[in-house]
């Protein structure tokens, strides 16, 4: 990855171009009076979202959330 030091000057005039080179890769480095002061950097990637919830379609009604029946809860327990 190359890196190329800009004047802030210069950065103002030609913005567009330096976004251009660092979609390709590039570095740049802003600098005031030749003095490094701000760095342009590609960003990175962005990762899709992971849905994370209910299947599509999927409806849970209010008996969802009732009570186990106790002879439900025995079996999970492993005491039938």
């Amino acid at each position: 990855m190359s890196e190329t030091v800009v004047n802030i000057y210069e950065a103002k005039t030609s913005l567009s171009k330096l976004i251009t080179r660092v979609e390709a890769g590039e570095e740049i480095v802003l600098a005031r009076a030749g003095k490094p002061c701000a760095r342009l950097v590609p960003l990175a990637p962005e990762t899709p979202h992971k849905r994370v919830g209910l299947l599509p379609g999927l409806v849970i009604g209010p008996e969802f959330f009732e009570p186990l029946p106790d002879t439900e809860i025995a079996a999970w327990e492993g005491s039938r």
